[in-house]
């Protein structure tokens, strides 16, 4: 008698195969990009639905070629970066990416204690200290499966905006056709949003955070990049295409959710002017009820508890691999010192920068814009090591991966250039 050997459980791979992927893009609906995308709804209505479906596929090939250089050369994507490009733009690039990721933080923090300070009515200012401590706390102290295991969850927050739209009950059928009306940007308003929403969606702090985590992954796996069978090569790559296209579909939903909601709530009702994630969630009570309001400030504390431990160590992992630091979420502070110092002083600044009043909607826009303007060199940088077959192991990205990655990399320049030039 045969024995039929069971079929895989398709389902459960899948699970099992979400990871850095998913992480990074949850990671990038952080406050910046909940603000980004309410102003983008608020302001333009949902004449930029469109984008969602259109900076999907191209935040996906971005991601999974920082997954690869990853995965095929043992390194963070500074590390790659530095055998291709001269160290003295890696090190521009990174305190650029310092210096946007801190004032990310700090909007992020400002985000999420407005949110909090709507819920129970305590100082703003006591939330800003409150997550800054416990989050650079616990990234210093807890390991990194401890940390990975934890944002996978917190993932989950995100689906809050994609209930949050179907409570105000919108006329779908009207949504469909406007989700692909693609119009041609008028004014320097509509410009510098396409940036904005570009720049928090294609984000530098993801690229590092992406190829960094693939090695951390080995790393805790015990698999330090030792020679692999070929059929286990294909399957770890298979594995982080369904990763990546899961997180970065996930990322994109949501933003299409956010522009919709506030579109069909704020715009419509001539709110256009928003100043706080506070007055953003304040708005939707009247508007769409107390539930919605709720879903939508739970959410924004939520995300930046994901987003702040990425954005700090993203740019960590940039400068030790620039400067040839000892790095991981896995080494104890006493053991990569330098390391946790970038992360500690990331947030610690960020901690400083909200007690100088700033305000952080415009915060959170202007970072994504300088995120807009920063991402299209770094990607050129990417492309040039993904095609390179000594650096990727003979493991270059695919001929479509490339393509689309230049595709990318040329919307976004062009994106830049239409907002200085109109």
């Amino acid at each position: 008698m045969s024995v039929i050997s069971p079929r895989p459980n398709l389902l459960k791979r899948f699970f099992s195969a979400l990871g850095p992927g998913l992480v990074a893009g949850a990671a990038d609906d952080d406050p910046s990009g909940i603000a980004t995308y309410s102003i983008a709804g608020a302001q333009l209505g949902t004449s930029l639905l469109w984008m969602a479906w259109v900076t999907w596929p191209l935040m996906a090939a971005v991601q999974m070629m920082c997954a690869r250089i990853g995965m095929m050369t043992g390194q963070g994507l500074a590390g790659a970066l530095s055998r291709k490009i001269p160290r003295y733009v890696l090190v521009i690039f990174c305190f650029a990416l310092l210096t946007a990721n801190v004032i990310n933080i700090a909007a992020d923090l400002a985000g999420m204690a407005d949110a909090a300070n709507l819920l129970t009515g305590l100082s703003p200012h006591f939330y800003v200290i409150i997550f800054g401590v416990g989050i650079g706390y616990s990234v210093v102290k807890f390991r990194y499966y401890y940390i990975a295991n934890t944002l996978k969850w917190l993932a989950l927050s995100l689906f809050a905006y994609v209930i949050t739209a179907f409570i105000i009950h919108p006329d779908w059928s009207m949504i469909a056709r406007q989700s692909f009306a693609f119009s041609v940007p008028k004014g320097k308003e509509m410009w510098e949003t396409i940036v904005a929403v570009l720049g928090t969606t294609i984000s530098p702090y993801l690229f590092f955070w992406q190829s960094a985590q693939e090695v951390e992954e080995k790393n805790a796996m015990g698999r330090r990049m030792r020679p692999r069978h070929e059929d286990a090569k294909k399957v770890e790559l298979i594995d982080r295409i369904m990763d990546v296209g899961a997180g970065t579909f996930l990322s994109n939903i949501v933003m299409f959710f956010i522009i919709l909601t506030t579109a069909l709530t704020l715009h419509v009702h001539g709110i256009t002017n928003i100043t706080s994630s506070r007055e953003a969630a304040e708005a939707l009570r009247p508007l769409a009820g107390d539930l919605a309001m709720l879903l939508f400030t739970v959410g924004i504390v939520a995300v930046g508890l994901l987003a702040i431990p990425t954005l700090a160590g993203s740019a960590a992992y940039a400068f030790a691999e620039t400067f040839h630091w000892a790095q991981g979420l896995d080494q104890k502070l006493k053991q990569a010192k330098s390391f946790y110092a970038v992360i500690i002083m990331s947030v610690l600044c960020g901690i400083a920068l909200d007690f100088l009043h700033i305000n952080p909607v415009s915060a959170l826009f202007w970072s994504a814009i300088v995120n807009g303007l920063l991402a299209p060199f770094l990607m050129v940088g990417i492309l040039l090591v993904a095609r390179d077959s000594e650096i990727m192991s003979g493991e270059p990205s695919s001929k479509l991966n490339q393509i689309t990655v230049a595709i990318a990399t040329s919307l976004m320049f062009a994106a830049a250039v239409g907002m200085f030039v109109v």
